[in-house]
């Protein structure tokens, strides 16, 4: 298991359990916490839960589960952007496409398209890119907050919705946030971290592909990671890897140029 990096799925009762538990994982040396969500289970959501820990812990990743069901895009990628701010470059994204009818039922939808989920993917990444990183230029001396010049419409259109832009947020820390899903989307070329069963094999098309197991010593050669599920109080250490002051850098990604400003120096 040498070399591996480690993530797990925390879930707790309440608040303080939670805090308890991811402390415990960021201690025991792991990546990331995935943080499961249901729309319908009566409790916080994962993405406040996880701006909750942002500023309770130091190192460990942050990526809650939010759907592209249920979630308007354009929020969806604020409330990204957001936590990958309050968390200093920490923040990831499960992926997530409910098709519970009475979840879909709350937004007043009843089917989900497959597509779509490849869709908001994409409208997320470039509204996280409609603020180029210099942008926010704070000069006193002019009154001037941020350059126009560098804060950018995306026009991205699908058949269910569109987005003009720009994001209201400036460009997250990271660039891009962690995008995570597993690999039953069926988007594995669009993540940049794939959560995969390991007897189906490991998938192309991601740079980075975790094992999702029960068991940290269930997993066969030729993935990257392991996803342990289910973590409760008994979290079982592992090795740790050199943690960067990013999510991005912790995992060994790079961080992601920002497409206007490629586009304007490429012209």
């Amino acid at each position: 298991m040498t070399g591996l990096l480690f993530a797990a799925e925390v879930d707790a009762p309440d608040l303080a359990t939670l805090e308890l538990r991811v402390r415990a994982a960021e201690e025991a040396g792991y990546a990331f916490v995935t943080l499961p969500d249901d729309p319908l289970r009566g409790g916080v959501e994962a993405g406040v839960l996880a701006a909750f820990l942002a500023r309770r812990t130091a190192r460990i990743g942050l990526a809650p589960t939010l759907h592209t069901s249920t979630t308007e895009p354009f929020h969806l990628a604020t409330q990204l952007a957001s936590l990958d701010h309050a968390s200093l470059g920490r923040a990831g994204w499960v992926v997530g496409a409910t098709t519970d009818p009475a979840a879909l039922a709350t937004v007043g939808r009843s089917g989900v398209d497959p597509a779509e989920v490849a869709d908001v993917v994409e409208v997320a990444r470039g509204l996280w890119d409609s603020w180029e990183d210099d942008a926010v230029i704070k000069d006193v001396a002019t009154g001037r907050f941020l350059d126009p010049a560098r804060v950018h419409h995306v026009h991205f259109e699908s058949p269910r919705f569109s987005v003009v832009g720009p994001l209201i947020t400036p460009r997250p820390p990271q660039g891009q946030v962690v995008v995570i899903g597993p690999a039953a989307l069926g988007i594995t070329d669009r993540l940049d971290v794939v959560l995969a069963d390991p007897a189906q094999g490991r998938p192309a098309g991601a740079p980075l592909v975790f094992a999702s197991v029960r068991d940290v010593r269930a997993v066969p050669p030729g993935f990257d990671g392991v996803h342990l599920l289910g973590a409760g109080d008994d979290l079982p250490p592992v090795q740790r890897r050199a943690a960067g002051p990013t999510l991005r850098e912790t995992l060994g990604l790079p961080r992601p140029e920002n497409r206007f400003a490629l586009a304007r120096r490429t012209a």
